[in-house]
């Protein structure tokens, strides 16, 4: 399944999907804009690089402070924030490190992503990570986007 797939089902099915990207850098939903009739699906997206517009998005300080900006666990609560915020079907969160060091977060694995989808209607989660093994950004986005596009699909 690619996204142009996935807008039509969510089309038929009247979903929506809303994003919250951290260093995919808006990846996922120009994806998704790439596809005709993504304007009926797409609600939202934001892309927080920042700690600060994590938590003014709806994720919750302490979980940053407990387990770190790179974790599944923040990436949770992004993608819950953020479907919560637009009242979305879906909401999607990403969250790590593409093989670079952090300044401002010097903990956690350097070539990490953490993704989680959050599905409203069965209040559940689909995440996964990823190791970012490609020496280039828009490879290493490209695999995340791949798979956001997998867990979405097991989820329909």
């Amino acid at each position: 399944m690619n996204f142009k797939k996935i807008v039509k089902e969510f089309t038929k099915l009247e979903y929506t999907i809303s994003t919250m990207e951290s260093c995919t850098g808006g990846g996922v939903s120009n994806a998704i804009t790439n596809c005709p009739g993504a304007s009926d699906i797409l609600k939202f997206s934001a892309v927080t690089y920042s700690n600060e517009f994590k938590i003014k998005m709806g994720v919750d300080p302490n979980i940053i402070s407990k387990y770190s900006v790179y974790s599944l666990e923040c990436a949770k609560s992004m993608s819950k924030a953020i479907s919560d915020y637009t009242n979305s079907t879906y909401g999607v969160g990403i969250t790590g490190k593409m093989n670079r060091v952090d300044k401002n977060n010097p903990y956690g694995d350097n070539s990490k992503v953490f993704i989680s989808i959050y599905n409203r209607k069965s209040n559940s989660y689909k995440d996964s990570s990823i190791n970012c093994i490609y020496s280039t950004r828009n490879k290493n986005k490209k695999l995340v986007i791949d798979e956001i596009i997998k867990l979405i699909e097991e989820d329909l």
